[in-house]
């Protein structure tokens, strides 16, 4: 064997048989077709990825049923609103009991003044018990007018006050005051008297007014 195949190596070239390779031209009207088929495919492919696999029947769009149910909606790359509706209600606390305050009833000060004694004939309590009746007053009036006239200056006609310099049975501020009265006003009593009823009428209408006045405030 080892012969023949050196017998055949030996062969010239020049009895061997040509074999010509001929090249096949492509035509260009295939190319054309084939590069427009291959661009199409994968056009469709982009556009509409399961046109190629809708022919089989296990095929299903993604969000599809089967049951003729509504369809779902997938909106992509939008704004969506979320409104959520609670049940409302409201929290009543239970009324705290109001205490009801009655306030105290107001003490009432009475200012009557205490009965005065029968006055010593002649006296300067005398004058003014007869000057309380010429104006229409009663006793009670003239109670008020003795009290008055004892916290002021003890019914004395040259009474003063050492810090106000009020003056006389009234204490008159200043005393030159009850000179309307009467010149003597300065050591007469009943100049003094009529001068102090004068004021008393003007300023609070009564005696009881006036030591009212003098209770509460301390001064009339």
């Amino acid at each position: 064997m080892g012969r023949h195949l050196k017998a055949i190596d030996t062969v010239p070239a020049t009895a061997r048989p040509l074999v010509r390779r001929t090249r096949r031209r492509v035509k260009p009207a295939h190319f054309l077709f084939g590069f427009s088929a291959a661009f199409a495919f994968v056009l469709v492919t982009v556009v509409d990825p399961y046109s190629g696999a809708t022919a089989s029947p296990y095929f299903q769009i993604a969000g599809s049923t089967t049951d003729g149910g509504p369809a779902q909606a997938v909106l992509v790359a939008g704004s969506y609103t979320n409104t959520i509706t609670r049940d409302g209600y409201a929290v009543t606390d239970k009324p705290k009991p109001v205490p009801v305050v009655i306030p105290a009833p107001k003490k009432t000060q009475s200012f009557i003044a205490p009965s005065a004694a029968v006055p010593d004939p002649g006296s300067a309590q005398a004058y003014a018990y007869d000057a309380v009746a010429a104006r229409g007053w009663g006793e009670d009036q003239y109670n008020c007018l003795v009290s008055l006239w004892q916290k002021e200056s003890g019914w004395r006609v040259n009474a003063q006050n050492g810090s106000s310099g009020a003056y006389g049975i009234p204490q008159a501020l200043p005393g030159s005051k009850m000179a309307t009265a009467g010149e003597d006003w300065a050591t007469n009593a009943g100049t003094q008297i009529e001068w102090g009823l004068g004021y008393i009428t003007g300023r609070y209408g009564t005696p009881c007014g006036a030591w009212a006045k003098s209770q509460a405030s301390g001064w009339y």
